[in-house]
């Protein structure tokens, strides 16, 4: 079983940064592609990005291409979101996932989730 850890969440302006951190558990981290999903007040889980176990791949939502970035560290078992320019609309609870296989931008694709950190972007 894989323990997903999310950090770095907070309070920002508009046109700020954060980086989201997310530490997992187990030692075949390298074999999980991770996601970062979030979820707005009375809105669906949507998709963010998504990250392959090397590292190689990476594909985003339209919605945060350019603005976000996703890395992995695989001897810290951790993966990261960089959110540059953000906006109110990127307000939301954030959430990564963990998936033994390709990247995915699908939910119902992935195995374990963290509890969520909360990112607020003030206009």
């Amino acid at each position: 079983q894989v323990q997903l850890v999310e950090s770095g969440g907070g309070l920002v302006q508009a046109g700020g940064s954060l980086r989201l951190s997310c530490a997992a558990s187990g030692r075949t981290f390298s074999l999980y592609s991770m996601g970062w999903f979030r979820q707005a007040p009375g809105k669906l889980r949507e998709f963010v990005a998504t990250i392959s176990g090397s590292g190689g791949r990476e594909y985003f939502s339209n919605s945060v291409k350019g603005r976000f970035t996703i890395s992995r560290d695989n001897a810290k078992n951790t993966v990261y979101l960089q959110m540059n320019s953000l906006k109110p609309d990127d307000t939301a609870v954030y959430y990564c996932a963990s998936v033994r296989g390709p990247p995915s931008a699908s939910v119902a694709n992935y195995d374990y989730w963290g509890q969520g950190t909360q990112v607020t972007v003030s206009s």
